[in-house]
Formats: structure tokens, sequence, C-alpha cells
């Protein structure tokens, strides 16, 4: 749809802002550890350059934000390398950490949020693979800014919001070597695990580089029960190798260096051994038909030519700053990313084919590939027009990106190549009028998706499907105050827009043909009408509408933030799993998402402090959409969202001890609470009626964290995950429909680090 826009508008460029409360997890964060977006002195001080593009103070910002530290980053990898288990722990509305390489159920306040990596977008919208939490080393990651609810500041993909991984730089002049080792085990002989890493640092006058490469090795897992945890079919990171290597290096120049050029790359690939296979488990309500209830395992052994499971993301950029560009800051960013994501191999209904192999005897395994390239710029001028407090800023992003998914071992096109290619111009004004701070803008987004001619596979029918475009054109307009009522208390309020794909894949590859009863055909629908991409209503762009209230107070020894947000999107996306296939499936009517959130941190004395985030969240959507031949509209929304959706209520807390000045222990706990859902509705048109519901078992985490630095040794660490050797079931895979997400949790796990810098 695209909405009424005058041309000098549109040409003026647009927005860069988000929605929501700022809950600033940390009250002063190392200029170090931010991205150099202005050459001058800037205090980067509890600052964020995600969304704004260049540095903004959070307190004039009314946008939910999350600031992730490099002291919070290391208390969580001192108990897990996973990528994602620190935003399970620090970032109230994340869902549960899915402990694999797959990131399947983990979103952001119900939504799927975009992930970047120094800005750069670690997926795709066209195919996503829920692969995109796994891609670096957390070792180089200085920072995490995390924009909770919809926006459009950063382009596509973030209907849920943003979580920016910001890579490390130099802290101080000359040379720094860091060597990183550690081990890993849960006491059984296949779970073992090592890592080993070395970072060169240097900052000398105007130039300033950091290089890093590391090798991690991953055993088996185990959970409380001491069995096999099942290899997860969207990927494991248990029995896997990674290797990464990160480059990044910068020169300032001209007078009084107020330019600079940085550019960066970044090498990630981490593959399965593939010495184990999965062994499905019987769920509760499927005994009858399995027999005792017991969680998926694995065994030793392999299918016979299958591939390694693998995530290899490869990164380039180059960036260029003017800080005394006509009076303003001038960045100009360009980037280019490959990513190969191959899954395990499976045998369902959906790999077969008669011509290749008898039914149910064929593994294949799903591989996507995706590409993108992009430019993106801003400008930023402060007291425009001479106006103390008034801000403009003004920017164009420029993206390609191409994405297509086939079954590897037989060389079948499961999803056609894809391309979206996007123009954003975008505008945003800001104006601190004494306490209170006005901000603004609007970004056009004027998108391009371009589809090839297929033809489905054996189960859906062999149907041919023509190729076409479809054009994405709209206006994503932000509005939001925040009032500084004294040196402690703010309040704030904002609405927000933001723009994606409805994972665009899932739809084409699911065509088939109509009215067949279930029976597989195999000469391509000849009673059907032909088909093209332009006819599938599944391919809408998703817009999502928030707005958000709350406050923040910050005392000399603590912090307290809350918000309320609601979420709306007249033609949004919900997951089920079709119990055919086993494979997830994409719902498309309207959804509805409410939830509030809080964070706290009191430091009780200058040894002691204790941190902690709730948040609550319900999402709403219909048992149906629309009928494309226009004879009933969507359904009323009474169907609740289930935990493929919306994780349960959170508590997490962290404990701190400071001990000695060089030594610390951490003490924390994470509790997903249990849930009960419920919903029906009756279809007028056909009196066809619906129903859902859904429990799920809370549970709670307990980790212990240890730090001692020595003067001539270095630095000790102890982290134990899961203290207490508790059996549980993760969340989103507890409902029924679905047998291989039977997973239960990681067990007790002990690692032993080591880091030495000279």
């Amino acid at each position: 749809m695209v909405k009424p826009l005058s041309a000098a508008i549109s040409s003026i460029l647009l927005l860069s802002t988000f929605a929501g409360a700022a809950q600033a997890q940390d009250a002063a964060v190392p200029a170090q550890d931010g991205q150099k977006q202005d050459t001058q002195a800037v205090n980067l001080d509890n600052v964020v350059v995600t969304g704004t593009r260049s540095p903004k103070a959070v307190d004039k910002i009314p946008g939910a934000i999350t600031l992730v530290s490099k002291a919070e980053l290391a208390r969580s990898l001192v108990l897990t390398e996973d990528a994602t288990a620190v935003l399970a722990r620090s970032v109230p509305g994340y869902a549960e950490s899915s402990q694999a390489m797959s990131n399947t159920g983990e979103n952001l306040r119900g939504r799927v949020a975009l992930r970047l990596f120094d800005g750069v977008p670690q997926g795709s919208p066209l195919r996503e693979g829920t692969r995109n939490g796994t891609f670096t080393d957390m070792g180089i990651v200085g920072r995490i800014e995390v924009i909770n609810g919809p926006s459009a500041s950063e382009g596509i993909g973030a209907a849920g919001g943003i979580i920016n991984y910001l890579s490390a730089a130099p802290t101080k002049e000359g040379n720094e070597f860091t060597i990183t080792s550690r081990y890993t085990t849960q006491f059984k002989d296949d779970s073992a695990g090592w890592k080993l890493g070395a970072t060169f640092a240097r900052k000398a006058g105007n130039f300033d580089m950091i290089a890093s490469a590391s090798f991690l090795d991953r055993g088996i897992t185990y959970d409380g029960d001491g069995r096999r945890i099942g290899m997860n079919t969207s990927g494991s990171l248990a029995d896997t190798e990674s290797r990464n290597l990160f480059i990044k290096a910068g020169y300032n120049f001209g007078e009084d260096g107020v330019q600079r050029i940085e550019g960066s790359v970044s090498h990630f690939n981490i593959e399965g051994k593939a010495n184990y296979i999965q062994v499905l488990g019987c769920r509760p309500d499927e005994r009858a038909l399995c027999g005792e209830t017991r969680t998926n395992t694995s065994e030793r052994g392999s299918v016979f030519g299958s591939k390694a499971a693998i995530n290899d993301f490869k990164q380039y950029q180059l960036s260029y700053i003017h800080s005394d560009f006509f009076g303003g800051t001038l960045t100009v960013n360009g980037y280019k990313a490959d990513q190969e994501m191959r899954y395990l191999p499976e045998n369902t209904i959906d790999r077969q084919d008669p011509l290749i192999a008898p039914v149910n005897t064929l593994y294949d395994q799903s591989e996507i590939v995706t590409n993108k390239k992009g430019l993106r710029t801003s400008w930023t001028r402060p007291s425009l027009f001479s106006v103390s407090g008034l801000e403009l800023r003004v920017g164009l992003d420029l993206v390609k990106d191409t994405a297509q998914q086939r079954l590897a071992l037989t060389d079948r096109l499961w999803v056609p190549p894809m391309e979206y290619s996007s123009r954003a111009p975008w505008m945003q004004l800001s104006w601190d009028i004494g306490p209170v701070t006005l901000s603004g803008g609007i970004r056009r987004e004027d998108g391009e998706l371009q589809v090839d001619s297929y033809t489905t596979t054996w189960y859906r029918d062999r149907r041919n499907v023509g190729g076409g475009s479809l054009d994405y054109q709209e206006n994503l307009t932000n509005f939001g105050a925040v009032w500084r009522i004294d040196d402690k208390w703010s309040v704030f309020g904002s609405y927000g827009e933001g723009f994606t794909l409805a994972n665009v894949g899932i739809p084409l590859r699911n065509i088939q043909c109509s009215g067949d009863g279930g029976t597989i055909q195999t000469n391509g629908c000849p009673n059907d009408p032909p088909i093209s991409v332009e006819d599938l209503l599944d391919l809408n762009a998703i817009v999502v509408k928030n707005t958000e209230f709350g406050f923040n107070w910050r005392g000399e020894r603590g912090s307290l933030s809350a918000s309320h947000y609601d979420s709306k999107s007249d033609y949004g996306q919900s997951l089920a799993i079709d119990p055919a296939t086993n494979d997830f499936v994409l719902l498309r009517a309207p959804v509805r998402i409410k939830g509030y959130e809080l964070s706290a941190d009191w430091r009780f004395n200058e040894d002691w402090r204790i941190s902690a985030v709730y948040s609550h969240t319900r999402g709403k959507t219909s048992f149906w959409a629309a009928d494309a031949a226009g004879r009933y509209g969507a359904g009323g929304m009474n169907k609740p969202m289930g935990v493929l959706d919306i994780n349960p209520d959170k508590f997490a807390w962290t404990l701190t001890w400071n001990f000695i000045p060089r030594g610390d222990i951490s003490l924390g706990a994470t509790t997903l609470f249990s849930r009960n859902l419920s919903g029906g509705d009756v279809r007028g048109f056909d009196n066809r009626s619906f129903s859902f519901n859904e429990s799920t078992h809370g549970y709670t985490l307990f980790d212990l964290g240890m730090n001692y630095e020595t003067e001539r040794y270095g630095k000790f660490s102890l982290g134990i995950e899961n203290l207490f050797d508790k059996q549980y079931i993760l969340s989103w895979s507890q409902p029924p429909g679905g047998f291989q997400n039977y997973w239960a949790g990681r067990g007790r796990t002990v690692s032993i680090s080591h880091t030495f810098k000279f």
C-alpha cells in the first residue's frame, strides 16, 4: 500500500528513530566501546549510535534502548560462548536462549528483530533461516545496543527491534596483545570443549587497529538427567568447530583530524563435526504412538553422504567520516556480506521425490545462501538555522539483497532466487527545549522484490510458478518526547513504525495444487489456473505501528526504568507447525502485541551490586486470514499467540560481589514463568470452528561466575551454568505438534578461562 506523500517531502530524505522506553542498562559506557561516528572530542558515555547514526545521549532519545556493556558481556562469556545468552539475561523483552546455532523462538517483544554486526544485517528477510544469532566470536564484541520495539532506522527487517553488536576498539596508546584460553566440560568423556584466541590492538597517533583470530571446539551436551541432548535439525552448537578472523583499522587525517577512514573484514565459520545423529523423542501427548515420554537425544553415527552443517559469514566494510562537512558530520558506509547456512540431513516428507529414491528413504539437507551489499549515508547538522538544540539528520540508504534455498544433496531448488532492491531516503529532526526533547522523522522505503520462475518440489505437486516483481512503497513515521523532570527523573512517550517482509521463502516453497484433497499431484496441477508470485497475498509487507510510554529514574546508587507498549500490524505474521512436515508455516493475519517491561540496578556499596529485569508480553492474532477470493475477511483477534511467537513472562537478576579489588563473584538466576493460553472462534462463512490451547511449564536456572586477576599471570575465571543441574524442557520446545523439536536444556556446565594481556 502506498501512502500519499508530497514529492517535496519525499525528496527531503527520511527517518531514523524508534519507539519505546529508554532502558539504559549501564549508566556509563566507556567511550572506546562505541563506534567512532565523530572523530572530535565527543563523549560517548551513555550514548547510542544505532538508530541515530551518530552519537546521541540516551536521555534525549524517546526510544526503547538497552545498552549491554563490555562488563556484562564479559560476565556472560564466563558462563557460555553462546552469542544470544547475554541478551536473554539482560534484555527484558528478549526470549529465552535456544542454546543452539539456530535462534528459533528467539524474538524481541514477540517479533523478529534485525540483528546487525557493526551496522551490517546478519540475515535476510527474504529467507529468515533463524541462523543470524551466531555470526562472530563474542570475544571481539565490545558492546551491544538494543532497540526494543519496531524501528525503521536501520532499514528493512526490524519488526521487533534492532540488536547491533559493535566490535571492540583499541583502548590505549601503543601495542596490546591478549591471549584467551578456555576449557568447558560437563564431566562426560565427549562433553569437553576448548577455545584459543589471540587479539592484537594498536593505537599510535592518528592510526588504530585491532586484529583477532580464534578457534573454538565444542563437545556434545547433556541435560540435567545426564542424557545427551538431541542434535538440533536447524543447527546445533554442540559437536562443532568454529573459526573467526576479524580485522579493523582506521586512520584520522585532515586539519585537526576531522576526517577518518575505517575498514573492517570479518570471516566466521562454524561447522558440525558430524559425530552424532538425532534420535527423536516422545512427547507426552504422543505416548500412544511412541511409548514412554523422552526428549530427543543423540547417538554416535552419521548419515551416509551428508555434508557438515555450517554457518559461514563473510563481511566487508569501508567507512568515511568528515566531522566538519558544511557545518555537520558526514558519514558514508559501504558494505558487502555473504552468508551460507546449511542444516542437518532430514528425511521428512517434504524432502522426498520418488524419481530419486523410494519415498521415506531420501535424506536431504536444506541450504540457504544470501548475499547483500549496501551503502548507508548520513549528515548530522547541530544548531540548525543557528537555533540552539535544533538538530537535523538526513541520509540515503541503498541495499541489494539476494537469497535462495536449495536441497544440497540432490541439488534441487526449494526456494527460487530472489532479489530485493531498496532506496530509502530519511530525515530526522530533534529539538532540545530546556528539559524537553522533541523528535520526529520519516523514512521512505521504496523497494522492489524480483523472483525467478520455478517449479515446486514433488511434495508440493511440481507446480509451475511464474516469476515476477512486487513493489513496496511505505512512508514510515515516528515522533516522540522526553521530559527530564530533574537530574534523576524523566518521562517519555513515542510512536514509531517498522517495516519488513514476511520470510518470503516459506510461502514460495509451500505453493501447491488447490483442492487436491491432500493427494500429491505429479503433473504440475493441470486443473489449476496459472499462478505467479504477483498473485500471492502472503508476500505483502508487514508494517508495525508501536506506541509506548514510560519513565526512568537514575540516582547516585541505582536506576529504575519501566515502559508499556502496544504494537499493531494489520497484516502481520505468526508461526505454526505443519503436522505433515513438522516444519514451520506462516499465518498472515492481523496481530496485536501488548506488554510492559522493568529494569533496575542498585549498588549497595562499592563491593555489592544487583541488577534485574522483568518482562510481560501477550499477543493476539486471528484464526484465519482474509480469503484471497474475497468471500470473507480476517477473523477477530481471538487467537492467543503461543510460545513460538511470544515467550512467557521472564524475571532475571544478577548479584555481584567484588570481594577484593581484583576479584568478583556473580550469582544470577533467570526465571521463565508457567503460562496457560486458550481461545476459540467460529467462522461465519462455513461455520468452521477453531480453537487454540497451550500450556508451558516454567523453570528457574542459576548461574555462578568468578573472576580473579593476578598482577603477573593474567585473569582466571570460573563459570558454572545451570548451577544446580536442573532438568527442564526449553519453553518453545514444550507445545505439541512438532516432535522434532522436543529438546531439554543444558545441564550443569563448568568453564575455566584464562586471559593474559601484555
